[in-house]
């Protein structure tokens, strides 16, 4: 089965990146963390067995940290994250993948295995998700296009992991749930983590 990890990056600017850390730790801080994050997830992404599309947020970035050796590069399209999401997903359904991960940045928790025991799972079920400590979720694996769970959410919302399970219950579709984990979205999240590595 072709299979293709999808990695949704914000483009590593001050300003630009990590906005609520940086209302409490300024932008340079906020930079540093994300470039961190980014780190992170190169290093748990870059020897997955399958395809990895970057796709960028604001333009796509030439001699990074995303090699092209190991990484396709591809731009975001669409006016919020939903749009941006199907938009990806449909792209590589069309160019004949049959089994698709999206993840984004901001996971310091997510490992290599998480990612592909996702992929293990879409052989047997039609979405994966990974369920995130604040209502979002940390990565959504399909084996068909879905085109209606982006429909219709408040996104960057505690709701928006429960719509969307309930959309896919609502379908019928087979699914699994990978383990819950935490997202590094404010200067809370940032020091919870540091904590538990010098525990």
């Amino acid at each position: 089965m072709k299979s293709a990890l999808i990695i949704f990056v914000r483009n590593p600017e001050p300003g630009k990146v990590k906005t609520r850390i940086a209302k409490t730790m300024g932008n340079e801080k906020a930079l540093e963390v994300y470039k961190e994050l980014l780190l992170h997830t190169h290093h748990i992404t870059k020897d997955i067995s399958c395809d990895k599309f970057v796709f960028y947020a604001d333009q796509i970035t030439e001699n990074d940290l995303w090699e092209t050796s190991f990484y396709h590069k591809k731009l975001q399209q669409g006016n919020d994250l939903g749009q941006r999401m199907l938009f990806a997903f449909r792209e590589l359904f069309g160019l004949g993948y049959h089994s698709i991960q999206i993840i984004g940045s901001d996971c310091i928790e997510l490992t290599t295995d998480i990612i592909e025991t996702g992929f293990n799972r879409l052989h047997e079920n039609e979405v994966v998700i990974g369920p995130s400590t604040d209502g979002g979720y940390y990565l959504l694996g399909m084996s068909l296009l879905i085109p209606s769970i982006f429909y219709k959410k408040e996104w960057s919302t505690e709701k928006i992991f429960s719509s969307t399970l309930a959309d896919i219950k609502k379908l019928s579709l087979s699914y699994f749930l990978l383990p819950e984990l935490s997202d590094i979205d404010t200067e809370k999240d940032w020091l919870d983590h540091q904590t538990k590595i010098y525990q």
